[in-house]
């Protein structure tokens, strides 16, 4: 069975409610971005690799005050082909569902971003001419719902929040991306960046994803319309050190997609709200590494055998707590060699309620509703492909895992 929602730890005796998956690290030494990328792999894990907006504001909080410019993982690859993505973080683009008109998305000129026509079909055009643009609003995204539900060998419900006596720790956290989203037509001409930034500000982000242009109030926006709309697809060379395939991008109002193929490099400009921007990477600038503390095991064990692993060699199976850490943990997944991952997810059949794990013992003054016990054995797994959802698999199935250290 397969979820669409998150298990979010709030104030009390949990674990891990001050640790982030992954640590940035300041280096005020000047260096080339090589010479940058060379120094954070031998002390830490690699350059700066930025997956959100989320992201840019821990990079700007850690740079002690300086307001310069510092390298960050990104790097524009000489002879690299390009890639589209999709503006919004975590939405994964797959060429086999998209809607492009004949002719257009060649690898060929320099039309780097993409618009909806007036029949719906996509086209590709010039990111710095200025059309009108299609946003989109998340507008349930980081809800907790409140109705406890368990299913017996089923899924879980509309979503719950388990919080008893003075603990108040787990709460589940139901994932309605999919649920409710809003499209808005803004009937102003700008640039894709331009755009993107507006999106941002004002709303959620560019239109992005196959199952959001694809509602009835996108035909419904068009009715009126009937005119070119950039939207959420960009391409480029661009690459993170680390070999992550975060589409995130963050770049300043003034960067030019028409150059691709450049062997450039990107900084975040910390003056300019950490807005990016390349640059010759032969310049010696201060540079950003990070620290990872989330380890893909591929080593196949039972999920009593993965917990017993990850305690002893880091700190535990890895907890979920939010859509940005989901993101994190998934690209590791991407790489294991087994169609799931264990996570620190079991389901406890005293309280009848799925619970991350923790080292320290915590408890709860009450019992969760009345339910069967069919699942005492089942216990939770990210799927390695697709969307990366969550799975009740029996513990005794062998996969590979994710630790946090």
């Amino acid at each position: 069975m397969q979820w669409n929602q998150f298990l979010l730890f709030m104030m009390g005796q949990c674990c891990f409610i001050d640790c982030q998956l992954y640590e940035y690290l300041y280096i005020k030494e000047e260096k080339t971005w090589a010479e940058a990328q060379q120094y954070c792999r031998e002390k830490h894990t690699d350059l700066a690799t930025a997956s959100n907006m989320t992201d840019t504001k821990r990079l700007l909080n850690i740079s002690e005050g300086n307001m310069g410019e510092a390298w960050i993982g990104l790097y524009d690859q000489t002879a690299g082909k390009r890639k589209w993505y999709w503006s919004l973080p975590g939405v994964e683009f797959n060429e086999s569902e998209t809607n492009w008109a004949s002719g257009e998305a060649l690898d060929t000129g320099s039309e780097n971003c993409g618009f909806i026509g007036k029949n719906l079909t996509w086209g590709d055009y010039y990111c710095d001419l200025k059309l009108y643009f299609l946003c989109y609003d998340d507008q349930h995204e980081g809800r907790v719902t409140t109705s406890l539900k368990t299913g017996v060998g089923g899924d879980i419900g509309d979503g719950f929040m388990m919080a008893t006596g003075e603990d108040q720790c787990s709460f589940l956290f139901e994932d309605k991306r999919n649920a409710s989203q809003e499209l808005y037509f803004i009937n102003e001409m700008k640039t894709w960046l331009e755009a993107q930034s507006y999106c941002r500000q004002n709303h959620t982000d560019l239109a992005s994803g196959l199952n959001q242009v694809q509602l009835k109030q996108l035909n419904n926006a068009f009715q009126s319309v009937r005119m070119n709309t950039f939207f959420g697809p960009f391409r480029d060379t661009w690459r993170w050190s680390d070999g992550s395939s975060f589409s995130f991008r963050h770049w300043n109002l003034q960067f030019n997609f028409k150059e691709f193929n450049s062997g450039q490099c990107a900084m975040t400009v910390l003056h300019d709200e950490g807005r990016w921007k390349n640059a010759n990477c032969t310049v010696r600038k201060t540079f950003i590494c990070y620290d990872d503390k989330v380890i893909l095991i591929k080593e196949k064990k039972n999920w009593m055998d993965a917990l017993s692993y990850c305690r002893n060699n880091y700190r535990d199976l890895v907890t979920i707590t939010n859509t940005d850490e989901q993101r994190w943990v998934q690209e590791k997944a991407k790489k294991a060699s087994t169609p799931f991952v264990w996570i620190g997810l079991r389901f406890n059949c005293t309280l009848n309620v799925w619970l991350w794990v923790c080292p320290e013992m915590v408890s709860y003054t009450n019992n969760a509703s009345d339910g069967g016990t069919d699942d005492c054995h089942m216990s939770g797994a990210m799927e390695t492909g697709g969307q990366h959802k969550w799975f009740q698999k029996n513990g005794t199935e062998e996969f590979n895992f994710i630790c946090f250290c």
